[in-house]
Formats: structure tokens, sequence, C-alpha cells
């Protein structure tokens, strides 16, 4: 069955349109949580390089997403989309009338018949939730909707304190969600206000969803990620060296079972680095000195400990920068190609304009003077 499913899967990957909800960054070739939460900020920081601006993040959670979703509406979207009715129709009998029951040992529950969700594991869960929620698409130009799996976020763009176009489309989000059977969870769902006007005019007043408040916070993490609302990476940092400063215990006692210096290094890429460096294109370059200091350390400590040499944090930073802006200048699908457009040389690439440093040292415009520096 799953061989059967993959093969669907593939069919049903070449009849969808490449240019299919470009802001669902789950399930698609060339993105990952990276590239949702670097969209995100720039949009934000982008924003918030002109005056009398701020910016209003919206996360929404919802209830069991995969579990409310109803097939007789989700087959409706692959053949708004174009796609074969008899196709449509088996997806709507593949996803109806399902049994399921538990077993334990000898022992059986009585068996239930499931017409709602996807089934858990199924290949095919992860392409029908994008599909399904494919038109869940901004109606004002001043907002974005970022989607990662179920993760959405909504980016509500404010200029001269006029929140109507936000407000407008987290009403109109929430519509969309009762529509769609989507269950809002309103406790869990956060908002974060980036506000850097030294006259704020006030205090911003909350945003409601079926009439209940929605709680504003002052950090939120966002993908693995801690998004705060001065925009600083100190959170983000400190937990990261953290979660590394407790696997150091286990390189030291691989160390002491005197294995090779290379299982060593194997051992710290793996485990220790790969943490340092979780989503590094995102948050590095407008992190602190104090902060960089203290991911070097780890990597200093590990070095004792190996009796190696091993890339400093920047190193790899400026590899992975370099490596995603090259795939997203080739990807012309990607929602953030446009950024890297060339000049009428074609040998350099257009510069970002920016005001503020924040703005200057996030990843897209330090990522397109990374790529006019790189030789060719």
């Amino acid at each position: 069955m799953k061989c059967f499913e993959r093969l669907v899967l593939a069919h049903l990957k070449s009849c969808l349109p490449p240019t299919l909800d470009p802001f669902q960054f789950a399930y698609r070739q060339n993105r990952s949580t990276e590239d949702a939460i670097s969209t995100a900020l720039h949009s934000a920081l982008s924003h918030l390089d002109n005056n009398n601006t701020y910016v209003r993040m919206l996360f929404i959670d919802f209830s069991s997403a995969f579990n409310t979703i109803i097939p007789s509406k989700l087959i409706t979207k692959p053949g708004d989309l174009g796609i074969n009715p008899s196709f449509c129709n088996w997806i709507l009998d593949f996803l109806t009338n399902r049994p399921q029951y538990v077993r334990l040992d000898n022992l059986t529950s009585s068996t239930l018949i499931l017409s709602t969700g996807v089934p858990q594991g199924c290949v095919l869960s992860p392409l029908l939730y994008y599909l399904f929620t494919h038109d869940c698409t901004p109606v004002h130009g001043s907002n974005t909707i970022i989607k990662f799996a179920d993760d959405t976020t909504v980016v509500g763009l404010i200029n001269n304190n006029d929140e109507t176009a936000y407000r407008e489309e987290v009403q109109h989000l929430a519509a969309w969600c009762a529509d769609n059977n989507l269950a809002l969870n309103t406790k869990k769902t956060k908002e974060l206000i980036v506000d850097f006007r030294k006259t704020k005019g006030g205090t911003h007043k909350p945003i409601c969803i079926d009439g209940t408040e929605v709680e504003c916070v002052t950090s939120f993490k966002f993908l693995g990620v801690h998004i705060s609302e001065d925009l600083s990476w100190a959170l983000t940092t400190s937990t990261l060296v953290k979660k590394a400063h407790q696997r150091l215990f286990f390189l030291r006692r691989l160390r002491k079972a005197h294995l090779s210096p290379q299982i060593l290094v194997n051992f710290y890429r793996c485990t220790i680095e790969s943490i340092l460096t979780n989503c590094i294109t995102v948050w590095y370059g407008s992190c602190s000195a104090s902060d960089r200091k203290a991911l070097q350390r780890v990597v200093k400590t590990a070095q004792r400990i190996t009796s190696s040499a091993l890339p400093a944090i920047q190193t790899v930073q400026h590899k992975r920068c370099l490596r995603k802006a090259r795939s997203i200048a080739r990807d012309t699908s990607h929602p953030s190609h446009r950024l890297f457009a060339l000049l009428p040389s074609g040998r350099c690439y257009r510069t970002l304009r920016s005001r503020t440093s924040r703005f200057r040292n996030s990843f897209f415009p330090s990522a397109v003077t990374l790529l006019n520096s790189a030789p060719r």
C-alpha cells in the first residue's frame, strides 16, 4: 500500500502547477523552515525600515488540523486546480469509510468507521493537507500568510496606526477556518507586536477571534526559532548554547572511551554543530557580538576535546548563506526569487536598499552582498 501511495503522490505532484501557493513552505523541494522564517522576517523588516510603521504577527494554532479535514470539501480543491474528476473521486473513496481498531496482545477493540481527516502515517497526508489549505490566501496586499504544514502565521504591516486591513484579514481567516472545519485554538494562538517607534501613540488594542482575546507575548518560538518583540536573538542563541553544552558531556565520555578523533569529530558535527547552526542563516547576521562569542566558545571547547580543527560558526554560516542564496536565485517558483534581480550587466545582483542595520544584517540583504562578492 505504501508503494501505491507513493505512485499516487508522484502522479498528483505532476498535475499541480509550480506556482501553487508559494507561501506554503512544507512538502516542497527547495523549501525549509529557514525559508519560511526568513520570508516572514524580510516582510517585517523591510516594512519597519519606513517611518511610522509597525508589524503585528499572529501565530495561529489549530486543534488537530489533520484529523478534522472533511474529504467532501477536500476533493473540490484539486478539482478547481484542473485535477481529473475521477482522480478526485478516488481520493474521496480512499479517505472515507476507513475501519480502525486497536489491538493489544490478544485483545481487540471494537471497530470504528472514520470518514474525516487523513490517515496517520499515510504518504499522501501532507500533500492532501497542502491542497486543502492552498486557497487560504490574504485578501489585503499589506498582509502575508506564511504556512509550514499546519503552522500558520499572519504578518500584518501597519502604517500610521491604521489596522483596518490587518483586523479584516484575521476575521477573514477565522471565517475561512469555520467554512473548512478547521478549529482555531485561540488559547494557544499568540500575537507578537514589533514596534520600534519612539512615540507609539498609546497601547495596542488586542485582537479578538470569535469573541476571545488573543494573548500578546514578548517572544514566540516560531518553527524552532525564538522571535522577540525587539527582534534580538539573545534568547535563541542562549537556548542553542545551553543544548550544545549538554551534549559536550557525551563528547567527553566518548573521548574517555579512547575513540578515534574522526569519530569524535563526526559526533560533534552531527549532535553539537547541528544544534549551534539550526536556522543559522536566519539569525546569525543580526545577533550581537557577545552571542557570537558564546557560540564560538562551544566550538573551541569541542576542539580541545577532539584535538581536531573544527570550522568556525561564522564559516558555516557563510557557506550556508551562499548555498541557500544560489538555490533561491535559480528557483523561479520561490516566493523570494524576485529579491535576487540581476543588474543590466548580468554580472551582479541588485543590492537591497536598507536604512537600518537590523534590516541590512538580515538574510536577504546580506545574501545578495555575499553573492556579489563570491567568486564566479
